[in-house]
């Protein structure tokens, strides 16, 4: 019998290697795998449906499940999830000495339903004393004017947003004061370059995100693994199939990083960052399924639905294909 012949885009992670290189196969699947940017497996793949499977945004994934027809069916496979605490960026002349300074500021962000500042927005407001409502929220691209919005958005009339003027960047508007400060995930330029006029809202970012982690138990998830649901409804077995392997490929990973006959990453103290982090967040740091993730998952969905991004309050079991959450106990 033949196999399916799918593709998947996706980033060049070290979780998802092995399936990229054909060492871990998913049954029944002859797997064209597309590395490609985040940003253009995320627009193609919204826009136009383009792959079989691909990463997608968590955020942007669960808007989706408000559509009339939804496009997409999840797997519980995170290929990113990140701390977001450094994310937060300040012009230095604005008077933000803390994160609750942000109240009544204005905020730049490349998209509002960028998933690094749901979680950020959602932070402040739980943690630090700024409402949704207190921030506005400046929209556009960060170091190329003009980028958009990558679905259409209802935002609630108590938020509010505005377009970065036209021909502007962000990040040039950050350094030069036009706003207060910039939520996003990719480090803006003037920081990278330096500059004295940008500075992080966080100073010790890594001190902040240990102790959100000690106090909530979150690892915030970015990244979902989604199918076309044509593809789910004509093959359901491939939700399965296509889980395993991908589980397959990060347990390798997990080897991987843990094999100290040389180094896998230009990172000089590796293996005891690894032992550290494994006992800051446990073996199993970067947990696929959903049993491990509902805390996390039922956080974000709080946060998605009170930031305006989704009509109703989903819980986490309702954004995956239930294929992917059984297994047979033998």
């Amino acid at each position: 019998m033949s196999r399916l012949a799918l593709s998947f885009a996706c980033g060049d992670y070290d979780r998802t290697r092995a399936l990229a290189e054909g060492e871990v196969r998913a049954d029944g699947i002859d797997l064209t795998y597309l590395r490609l940017p985040v940003e253009e497996t995320f627009f193609r793949m919204l826009r136009h449906h383009e792959f079989d499977a691909a990463e997608m945004s968590l955020s942007t994934y669960a808007h989706t499940l408000d559509a009339p027809d939804p496009p997409f069916v999840a797997l519980p496979v995170f290929t990113s999830r990140m701390f977001r605490h450094g994310a937060l960026y300040r012009n230095t002349e604005a008077g933000i000495e803390r994160p609750e300074d942000l109240r009544g500021t204005r905020v730049g962000t490349p998209e509002y339903q960028l998933t690094a500042c749901v979680w950020m927005r959602g932070i402040l407001a739980d943690r630090h004393g700024v409402p949704l409502d207190s921030v506005t929220y400046v929209t556009g691209g960060q170091e190329t004017p003009g980028r958009v919005e990558k679905a259409r958005l209802d935002l609630p009339p108590g938020l509010r947003t505005e377009a970065a003027p036209a021909g502007r960047t962000l990040a040039a508007m950050l350094a030069g004061g036009e706003i207060d400060a910039l939520c996003t995930p990719r480090v803006p330029s003037p920081f990278a370059a330096g500059d004295p006029r940008v500075a992080r809202v966080f100073d010790d970012v890594e001190r902040a995100e240990r102790a959100y982690y000690a106090d909530t138990g979150i690892f915030p998830i970015m990244h979902v693994v989604v199918l076309r649901r044509e593809i789910h409804e004509r093959h359901p077995w491939v939700a399965q199939s296509l889980y395993k392997a991908l589980h397959r490929s990060r347990d390798l990973a997990y080897d991987n990083l843990y094999d100290t006959s040389a180094l896998r990453f230009m990172l000089p103290w590796l293996t005891p960052q690894l032992e550290e982090a494994r006992g800051l967040l446990g073996r199993d740091y970067w947990s696929y399924g959903l049993e491990a993730n509902t805390h996390v998952l039922d956080t974000f969905l709080r946060y998605h639905h009170e930031q305006g991004l989704s009509r109703t309050r989903r819980t986490p079991r309702e954004l995956f294909a239930p294929e992917s959450l059984e297994s047979a106990v033998i």
